[in-house]
């Protein structure tokens, strides 16, 4: 009987040492998660402020019905949200790089990419890319590299904006789950002291 009843107390004893050991560890745990947020809050406002800034100096308006009435359904319910808006977030930016130049692209070279034009003008000989239909074909290959080179862009603009509105989500993620786990070191103190 007398095992028993040392066992117990060793237990007794044992269990507000268990508890306050786990709370401190939750306690370091949510310090991490609070730093992590702060760090991660701070990196989503930088590169929203970057994607932000870089885009106005560009001062690109995005183009109103009047000028991709003509573009699919598709590429028109894109660009609607921002019509006649000034440039300014990434989602503007993808919108803009794969609805309104892409389209325009794709309709100049008939579904041809740059490489694949380009690859039809290098293989014209002098005599022929002397011709019309030659200048031509060199001229829509400079558009079609001018028009790669600013999607290429905006769409690091794009992906870059995706990653500060993830950075953010994550802000918060890491700043909830700071409080839940604040709440159960708490409450794991609290029980330390009552055992």
């Amino acid at each position: 009987m007398s095992d028993i009843n040392a066992s117990s107390s060793t237990q007794t004893a044992i269990r507000p040492a268990l508890d306050r050991l786990v709370s401190l560890f939750g306690a370091v745990v949510v310090v991490v998660l609070l730093a992590a947020g702060a760090g991660l809050l701070y990196a989503s406002s930088f590169i929203k402020g970057q994607v932000h800034d870089q885009l106005v100096e560009q001062g690109i308006t995005m183009p109103t019905s009047d000028a991709y009435g003509k573009l699919s359904a598709e590429d028109q319910a894109a660009l609607a949200p921002f019509a006649g808006q000034a440039m300014t977030t990434g989602a503007q930016a993808e919108a803009f790089a794969n609805h309104y130049i892409r389209a325009h692209m794709d309709a100049m070279s008939k579904g041809k990419t740059y490489e694949e034009i380009s690859g039809e003008y290098i293989a014209m000989s002098d005599a022929q890319k002397a011709t019309d239909e030659g200048k031509a074909l060199g001229q829509l290959r400079q558009t079609m590299f001018m028009g790669d080179t600013l999607r290429g862009l905006l769409l690091n603009a794009y992906a870059f904006g995706t990653m500060g509105v993830i950075a953010g989500y994550a802000a918060i993620g890491a700043f909830a789950a700071a409080v839940i786990l604040a709440i159960f070191v708490f409450l794991g103190l609290r029980h330390a002291k009552k055992a």
